[in-house]
């Protein structure tokens, strides 16, 4: 079984305090992305999907000015690089997630989203598993609100 170090986003796309919401909402626009964690140092204190920038954000009548802390999710499921992608698998549908930090040290090394495990072949199946469970409707994801 692979490990989340072997399927994890390296390159990550951060903020920190110091950013606001229309910032967040150019990063995740410019890279595509719909998660961001936010930092201090290298460290994820906490992360900003684009349904928190909808929900806590616009919904409420923030503004772009609106500082990332109004916004954002603290704290996010982290996990090691050490962890099997079915150990990921299962922590998203427990958590109704499906995105990871994944720290080691203390400090961001990746993040590891479903579509992560989705792309191995031997994966499809429990990536799947997650995702429905994730999907079932009437419950709210964790951190979304």
């Amino acid at each position: 079984m692979p490990k989340i170090r072997d399927l994890m986003t390296r390159d990550v796309i951060t903020v920190s305090l110091k950013d606001n919401v229309f910032e967040i909402a150019v990063k995740m626009r410019d890279n595509d992305i719909g998660f961001i964690p936010v930092v201090e140092g290298k460290q994820a204190i906490g992360c900003v999907t684009d349904r928190d920038l909808v929900i806590r954000g616009y919904a409420e009548k923030h503004s772009g000015s609106t500082s990332v802390e109004t916004v954002m999710t603290k704290p996010c499921v982290k996990v090691s690089p050490d962890i099997t992608a079915d150990e990921a698998s299962r922590i998203m549908a427990e958590k109704k997630i499906r995105r990871l930090i994944v720290e080691e040290n203390g400090q961001l090394v990746g993040v590891v989203a479903i579509g992560d495990l989705a792309v191995r072949d031997k994966l499809r199946h429990e990536s799947g598993e997650a995702l429905s469970e994730i999907s079932e409707p009437g419950l709210e994801p964790v951190g979304s609100r």
